[in-house]
């Protein structure tokens, strides 16, 4: 049974394949998005983040390699499936030390292909925990609420998501750009000023004194990180 309400994206230039895997899994029960070559790929990766991207390697323009690079430069961590038509233990290296997760060689069977995506949606799912703490406060996912010594704080829809955002990836330091690209966007018509309004306004909520936060910090020539 496949994991629930799981998006998987699928970017292969072989047509007749890329129609095949498509049917393959929304057949099996997942929500299915489709890209024809590594740009729009990228793209929609990019956009519609979703939990799993399965990645053709050789493709002509952008090629596997530089989509997966670019995702884990981006920031994102949902698992990546190398499709490749190599077997060369060189070129699947490589994309393991790019950032892919699992390969599978040309030909495959459908079914291993299957398994193997759920088995990989299941582990991140498992690592990914519904509640998040810090200090006196418990972000939780499934209620999309944030509480303090069990007292609600109220959060916009856009402070939730930049918070969570934050608290995934406690300690590493972010541009306005990524921040930007990761909570609102790439297509989102907002500015990196949008990000200092609504850090500022983060900060009243969750620090002591604003003025000197405890975790939403600045990183002067950089942008902000954030220490749990």
């Amino acid at each position: 049974m496949p994991t629930k309400n799981a998006t998987i994206l699928i970017v292969e230039d072989d047509a007749v394949m890329l129609r095949g895997l498509k049917d393959n899994f929304e057949y099996a029960g997942y929500l299915v998005k489709t890209a024809a070559d590594g740009e729009k790929g990228l793209a929609l990766a990019l956009t519609a983040r979703p939990d799993l991207v399965i990645l053709d390697l050789m493709m002509p323009g952008m090629n596997g390699y530089e989509v997966c690079q670019v995702l884990r430069e981006e920031g994102l961590e949902m698992p990546v499936l190398m499709l490749t038509a190599k077997s060369q233990e060189s070129d699947i290296v490589m994309g393991l030390k790019l950032g892919a997760d699992d390969y599978v060689t040309k030909p495959f069977s459908i079914r291993e292909l299957l398994a193997r995506a759920e088995c990989m949606l299941r582990r991140t799912q498992r690592s990914r925990p519904d509640a998040l703490a810090f200090g006196d406060f418990v972000l939780d996912r499934g209620a999309h609420e944030l509480h303090r010594n069990g007292t609600p704080v109220e959060l916009s829809p856009k402070e939730f998501k930049l918070l969570e955002f934050f608290l995934d990836h406690a300690g590493r330091a972010f541009t306005r750009e990524q921040i930007l690209n990761h909570v609102w966007g790439h297509d989102a018509f907002v500015t990196e000023r949008t990000v200092d309004r609504f850090v500022t306004t983060l900060r009243t909520k969750i620090e002591d004194n604003p003025r000197k936060p405890a975790f939403l910090q600045t990183v002067r020539e950089v942008g902000y990180k954030f220490m749990s």
